[in-house]
Parts: structure tokens; sequence; C-alpha cells
């Protein structure tokens, strides 16, 4: 192998967003919707989808003018497809209305996900099913609705967002964190299948971002960042072809290190820095 290989990028770069096609899927709100907002100002074509139909028009009127402007008045290319991710097949209608208005698609984003604190104290099944439901087969779901556009197209990129409670145990995750390393293991999978036929994958995984998700926690969230910040870095990580974009580094890097260790150091840390 070249050292090419070894260490350049895992996909395709991509120098320039303006007129991406790019489809947020989970972007009502978080780091969906700060990525929706840096796209369109950044001159990216965007499909956003999530359940809320109206927070997704409000996103995008953050950047298009206010709500008083027509959405076809918009100073960018938008397209709002409002659907319940457990729905395969509001998925597949949705990527039809993509593929329709726009001939394909060139970047799809997996960011739906329900984060439902869990102890083994206060385990609930029907909510551990639920996010099952959502954050690990809602993003089957979508594979099997994009999966056939981009091997017709013959290129692409899917990123998948995961988290470092995939890494990992962590507190209070203990239906999460499953299905974070479930993603980290398919976007994994998904590379070694795709790469050859030209089509690129990475995973995100983030640390703590102050989302409304991560605002009900009680415990110490080390390097905390903002929404905006972290979608700056999702896109910095895709435009340089990385495969595993992990943020912020001073805290992930901690935790990388730690997994080379033994697993009673990760324990030992994990619980001083989080005080649970």
């Amino acid at each position: 192998m070249s050292l090419n290989g070894l260490f350049g990028p895992l996909n395709p770069p991509i120098k320039e967003w303006r007129n991406q096609r790019v489809w947020l899927v989970g972007a009502s709100s978080g780091i969906g919707a700060a990525l929706a907002r840096e796209l369109a100002r950044r001159g990216a074509r965007i499909a956003v989808s999530a359940r809320r139909e109206q927070s997704l028009h409000d996103v995008l009127d953050e950047v298009g003018g206010g709500p008083d402007q027509r959405p076809d008045q918009r100073p960018f290319d938008a397209l709002v497809l409002p659907l319940d991710v457990t729905n395969s097949g509001a998925l597949a209608a949705a990527r039809d209305a993509i593929v329709a208005a726009w001939g394909g698609v060139d970047v799809v984003i997996w960011l739906a996900a329900l984060w439902v604190p869990m102890r083994a104290d206060n385990f609930d099944l029907a909510a551990a099913r639920r996010t099952i439901e959502i954050n690990q087969i809602g993003a089957l779901n979508l594979l099997a609705a994009v999966l056939p556009v981009l091997l017709d197209q013959g290129r692409g990129q899917l990123v998948l967002t995961a988290s470092v409670a995939g890494w990992g145990g962590m507190p209070k995750a203990l239906a999460y964190g499953q299905t974070k390393a479930a993603l980290n293991h398919l976007a994994e999978t998904l590379w070694i299948d795709l790469n050859p036929r030209g089509i690129g994958v990475a995973v995100v995984n983030p640390g703590f971002v102050d989302t409304p998700a991560t605002a009900t926690n009680t415990f110490t969230m080390p390097a905390l960042i903002s929404a905006d910040e972290a979608a700056l870095r999702i896109l910095a990580g895709i435009s340089a072809g990385e495969f595993n974009i992990h943020f912020p580094r001073r805290f992930t890097g901690v935790l990388k290190f730690l997994r080379l260790l033994p697993i009673r150091c990760w324990f030992a840390v994990i619980r001083r820095t989080t005080g649970l």
C-alpha cells in the first residue's frame, strides 16, 4: 500500500459546497439545524427532514430572511420533507422527491437521534425499544432509501452521526450508547463495501454538544461546545475526506487513548469526569 493509501483521505474530499445536493435527516434542532444553516450560507442545495415541519421552516427562515419570506423566495435551494424515520416508506418518498427535483443527491447526513437518560436502576424497556427504533433502525431505513441511488450514481457520500457514547460505556447511556456503537460498526462495514464503488462513508462522533437534548443532563459535560461549532467541524471533516470525524479533540483524543488501556482505566476516568 502506498503512503497516500495509508495517510491520505479515506473519502473523496469536497472542495466546494456550492450547489452540492445535501440531504439532512434530523435537521429541526441541534447539530442538524446548525448544519442546515451553515450549508445554506455556503450555497448548497439542502433537503431537510424531521418530524416537525414547522421547525424545519423555522430553521430555514433564520437564513433566508425571516418568516415573512415565501419559501420559493429563499436565496438558496431548499426542500422541506417532513417525515418520521421509523417509517421506511416516508424516507423512500422523500428520496423520490429529491431525485425528482435535483436528479440525485451528493451527500446524505444522518442526524436523527433520541436521547433518553437511562441507568440500570431505572431501566425502561419501552423507552429502550423506542431509542433503538429511531437511532438504529431509522438509520437502516435511510440506507434502504438512499443506497440504490448512490450505487446507481457511482458517487456520493453517506455520513452517519454516532457519538463518543458508542466508544465505551457511559453513565445514563444504557439504551443510547449501544445504538451509537452500532452506527460506528455500520459505518465501517459500509465503507468497506462502498469505497470500491466510488462512494464515501464517514461517521461523526461528537463529544458533548450544547443542544436541546443535552440541556437536560445534570452531570458534568467536559469540553462542551456549541451546535454551530460542531457543524463547522463536521463540514471540515467531510471536506477533508475524513472517515472518523470526532471532536473536540482535547476530549475525544483522551477517550481514544483510554480505549487502548485496560478497561479499569476507562471506568475510573468516566466516573471521575462525570461525577456519576
